[in-house]
């Protein structure tokens, strides 16, 4: 059996056939890609007049916040990596801060357990909001068109109304039995308590008026005034512990993105408070060293040094990383090409690993919902958002008078340490909640420079799955030669280390590489909910192609949540 199973993995077995996909969307002159059409357009007439990759993301932002509720938004945060013409990379930390008000054991009972619900539902579950502050900090320092420019189609979006499309009226559907237990949410997001449906137009005036105050003084319209009082209002009504002093002290961060280089391509993405750049370059540091393309997508012998990757990776994630201004991450060593040679030598080629017997940094010589989206410029400029309320419509609740949906970001924290979080995520101490803290994230908006321009732009919403889309969309491009729309359409597998299944979508595995996996030991289980993917290519449609006519740039939504929009011009 033994001699059988090692033919077998030495044979190239391909996976089940993906499905035909549509070619990327093409431009000339620069593109958008985002999950809702209205919010795309935006970002479209905003290149169009002569703004750049920065101005177009602002206005996309606020748009979001109106056409996009479960995870566009104005009371969540989230993360900025920039890429300029000139070849200089910021990245902008947005993310959500504990409340100074919040304790390490906040979501614990007498007992010393998790209560169920109180850090996903309701208002003890919202962090400071930091999306507000940070649109305004790159908008002023980056952008080129005045706030009023940018903000003023969000406005009459929320004003006037838009019409909700098949995607758009499902997505409010999830959120209807808890919006009808906060009255402020039913309001808005309910039509005379009925959910929304199709061809309906949502109008939010309480948002618009947000929105407006925001246009007339920045980010003091939101985090002082009118504003603020109601949402502090807001979380002393619902129990929660946001104050003005939690308001007054957010602050945004600007550094350096983490970068890692694979088979010849830079890796620009997001470092600590976020796990996302960290996590990838450690699978892609392993991976680096296993023919892929030879093996080929979808090959037994493929997909066991992928989930083994992901396994070991996921352990230090859980592990080790933290909020750098509480905890000292150990970034150079997860990032270290020899670190990951260590991985791989201890990845058995013909059996699973057993995540219970991991340990954080064992190769040291000494530790889903949310909204991303893309935008290329014809100045030479690439942006890569991705921003968030945690889970779909976050806490589920509505500061009243504002329409702002609050985020329950609270939850990404270590509750407590080996108790699963929303995600299934088993998290360590150096996440624990201390106040002005940031959460630790999943959240990877990513930019891949090829010729020291940029040329992918890419992540997703996904909550912990977000780390291994990216990941496998990298793959699919630059080990598998896929198009840009085959990589973000191709089925996908996930492993994060606890629990000990790897989720796996459907027409991912043929039956003969599920049987091969599942004989070395592999537990594979269906899939958690879709992630998001929006992409832009920059060339050519993909790696080795040629350019279509005079067209530079390549979108694709990823298809997986039937909302969303490539766009250029």
């Amino acid at each position: 059996m033994k001699k059988l199973l090692s033919c077998l993995l030495l044979t190239l077995i391909t996976g089940a056939a993906v499905a035909a996909s549509p070619a990327p969307i093409a431009a000339e002159r620069g593109m958008v890609v985002t999950a809702q059409q209205y919010a795309t357009r935006i970002g479209v007439d905003v290149l169009k007049q002569g703004g750049n990759a920065i101005d177009a993301a602002v206005a996309v932002g606020y748009a979001l916040a109106v056409v996009y509720p479960a995870a566009g938004n104005l009371g969540g945060g989230g993360f900025m990596t920039v890429m300029f013409a000139d070849g200089r990379r910021a990245f902008i930390d947005f993310r959500e801060k504990a409340p100074l008000a919040a304790t390490a054991n906040m979501f614990l009972d007498a007992q010393g357990n998790v209560v169920p619900d109180l850090s996903t539902r309701g208002h003890l579950a919202v962090a400071v909001p930091g999306t507000v502050a940070g649109l305004e900090y790159i908008r002023a320092k980056y952008g080129t068109r005045p706030l009023r420019t940018l903000i003023d189609p969000a406005i009459r979006l929320a004003e006037r109304g838009f019409v909700l499309a098949q995607g758009d009226a499902e997505m409010l559907w999830e959120g209807s039995a808890d919006f009808r237990k906060d009255a402020a949410s039913a309001a808005i997001f309910l039509h005379a308590g009925k959910p929304w449906q199709p061809g309906d137009t949502l109008k939010q005036p309480d948002l618009a008026r947000t929105l407006k105050l925001i246009r007339a003084r920045g980010a003091p319209g939101f985090y002082q005034g009118e504003t603020a009082a109601k949402l502090v209002a807001a979380s002393r009504a619902g129990g929660g512990i946001l104050s003005q002093a939690d308001l007054d002290a957010y602050d945004v961060r600007e550094m350096p993105p983490l970068e890692c280089d694979y088979r010849g391509f830079r890796i620009v993405s997001a470092p600590p408070p976020s796990s996302g750049g960290v996590v990838i370059c450690e699978i892609l540091n392993v991976l680096e060293g296993y023919p892929l393309p030879d093996y080929g997508w979808g090959s037994a012998r493929a997909i066991h040094v992928q989930i083994e990757a992901m396994r070991q990776a996921y352990i230090d994630r859980n592990q080790l990383l933290g909020d750098q201004r509480f905890v000292k991450n150990p970034v150079d060593q997860m990032l270290d090409k020899a670190y990951g040679a260590r991985i791989r030598a201890g990845i058995d080629p013909q059996r699973a690993g057993i995540s219970t017997k991991l340990v954080p940094g064992a190769g040291f010589n000494e530790g889903s919902h949310t909204t991303h989206y893309s935008i290329a410029d014809s100045f030479g400029n690439a942006v890569a958002v991705t921003y968030t309320l945690n889970d779909w419509f976050g806490a589920r609740v509505t500061a009243g008078g504002t329409g702002v949906l609050l985020n329950n970001e609270m939850d990404d924290f270590t509750a407590k340490v080996g108790v699963p979080n929303l995600y299934g995520l088993v998290q360590g101490e150096n996440n624990r909640i201390e106040p002005g803290k940031r959460p630790l994230s999943s959240m990877a908006p990513t930019i891949v420079v090829k010729d020291r321009k940029p040329w992918m732009i890419l992540g997703t919403p996904g909550g912990s799955r977000i780390i291994t889309a990216v990941t496998l969309t990298l793959l699919n491009v630059i080990d598998y030669g896929m198009d840009l729309q085959e990589a973000v359409d191709a089925p996908r597998i996930h492993q994060q280390w606890l629990p000990e299944e790897t989720y796996v979508e459907a027409r991912a595995l043929s039956a003969d590489t599920r049987a091969i996996l599942e004989s070395m030991g592999h537990r594979l289980t269906v899939p958690q909910p879709e992630n998001h993917v929006a992409a832009i290519l920059i060339g050519a449609p993909a790696l080795n192609a040629k350019p279509v006519g005079g067209n530079r740039f390549y979108g694709a939504i990823d298809p997986r949540r039937n909302t969303g929009l490539a766009a250029g011009y």
